[in-house]
């Protein structure tokens, strides 16, 4: 008799985890809260195709989500283009893509781009985070490049991704950023590419989607769920989906901490040391931005900004990397930062954040004409990022619960590297192939 598993949480990880179970032959049913599947990468439609929320691309280092778009069948979609970086310093905006944009970066001394330089080849050639996961990145950073490198280049950097938080940072998590990508180009000198799917990634999501169905599976959106409880005899989770009980012979729970805490509280003292630990993980929101414009305002196509008192982080010209023919000829572009979650901008109306945004683009781009912007959207995630601190490591919580053929699975497990579609991918497929090994081997 076949197995029946539910996942709960619709985000890449719990897709990708549906995709790989139901591939084996079990009976899934998926279930997400919000109106659509996708998390974090999900989109909205604009000029007739998907974009998504958030900014997202893929570098040529992420070989799970490449594999998977390959197994998918959507491999054409995944177009490379040649990536553009800029830097927003001393209210100037100037290349920073590779190592020759290094060299003439003229907010640094010579020596202190030479030392720069020197720390970001150490860090993308360190084969392991090592004796870097209880060290603060704010403090390594400090002592290896110097006063004028980390307060005009990282103190910004960690202050936009981190805010309050930005001294706790394990250097371990930022030798893993930079790794990846530095391993992603031949050369420092080269141009990075990065992929974007054509159509967003919502050709990803919508592909899991239509697997998980044709191999029986089930995908129910706008999910209610409660009442999670443990049969001994039977072995089995019971919950409650929009009040309607549902049993399952495993289940899990594709979810940020707190949901997962919330969900799980009628199992009572079983959970009681394991969501203890869930509930030291702290998240801190993000506030994205998306405006369209006939107004092409820059030539690169990622801009970090190094100005601690900016109202946000990144500014991204989205066409700049992908072209404009999928938007109408349109200049589509999202400005976005980190914020607690008790940040003002929680509270903002979306027109006010508009109003601190635009103002503050004013000053980057004098040129910047409101009056040319045709759309404008605002998204706020309230767990985009979680706060991976020096001694994250020791936070991280197992995939099995101390409950029998219950599951956790959430980025906020991945260490050192950053949570990402990439990593999503490849944590759903672990989680598939460890729920499929509990299972077989107790039949």
């Amino acid at each position: 008799m076949k197995k029946n598993i539910a996942i709960i949480g619709g985000g890449m990880n719990g897709l990708t985890c549906a995709y790989y179970l139901s591939k084996k032959g079990y009976i899934v049913e998926l279930f997400e809260r919000s109106s659509q599947v996708g998390g974090l990468v999900s989109g909205f439609e604009l000029f007739n195709t998907s974009l998504e929320k958030a900014y997202h691309h893929i570098f040529t280092t992420d070989q799970d989500i490449i594999s998977l778009a390959q197994e998918l069948g959507i491999q054409q979609n995944l177009v490379w283009h040649d990536s553009s970086v800029a830097a927003y310093v001393n209210h100037k905006l100037l290349p920073f893509n590779n190592a020759h944009d290094l060299i003439k970066f003229s907010e640094l001394s010579l020596f202190n781009r030479i030392r720069l330089g020197l720390v970001i080849y150490y860090l993308q050639k360190r084969s392991s985070s090592k004796g870097l996961i209880n060290i603060s990145a704010s403090s390594w950073l400090q002592k290896w490049c110097g006063e004028q490198g980390y307060f005009t280049i990282w103190q910004p950097l960690l202050k936009g991704k981190f805010d309050k938080y930005y001294q706790e940072v394990s250097m371990a998590w930022l030798w893993a950023r930079i790794h990846t990508r530095g391993n992603s180009r031949k050369s420092p000198f080269e141009k990075e590419k990065l992929g974007y799917f054509e159509g967003g990634f919502q050709a990803i999501i919508t592909a899991l989607e239509n697997e998980i169905l044709s191999n029986n599976g089930m995908i129910y959106p706008n999910a209610n769920i409660s009442g999670m409880s443990f049969n001994e005899n039977t072995k089995t989770i019971t919950f409650k989906s929009n009040n309607i009980i549902k049993r399952f012979d495993a289940v899990i729970g594709a979810v940020p901490p707190a949901s997962f805490i919330q969900l799980t509280s009628g199992l009572g003292t079983t959970m009681e040391s394991y969501n203890q630990k869930l509930s030291t993980i702290q998240y801190i929101g993000a506030i994205c931005l998306v405006f369209t414009s006939s107004q092409s305002l820059s030539k690169y196509y990622w801009h970090n900004i190094h100005d601690s008192l900016a109202p946000f982080l990144v500014f991204i010209q989205h066409t700049n990397l992908v072209g404009t023919q999928s938007y109408q000829g349109q200049n589509v572009y999202y400005i976005g930062t980190y914020v607690p979650h008790d940040h003002k901008y929680f509270s903002m109306t979306n027109d006010e954040i508009t109003t601190t945004y635009f103002s503050y683009l004013k000053t980057i781009f004098p040129k910047f004409d409101q009056a040319e912007v045709n759309t404008v959207n605002v998204f706020k995630l309230k767990n985009a990022q979680h706060i991976v601190t020096s001694d994250y490591n020791k936070k991280i919580p197992s995939y099995k619960t101390p409950t029998p053929l219950l599951y956790f699975s959430h980025f906020c497990q991945i260490f050192p590297e950053d949570r990402g579609t990439n990593y999503a991918v490849k944590q759903g497929k672990s989680v598939a192939d460890l729920v499929d090994s509990d299972l077989t081997s107790n039949n």
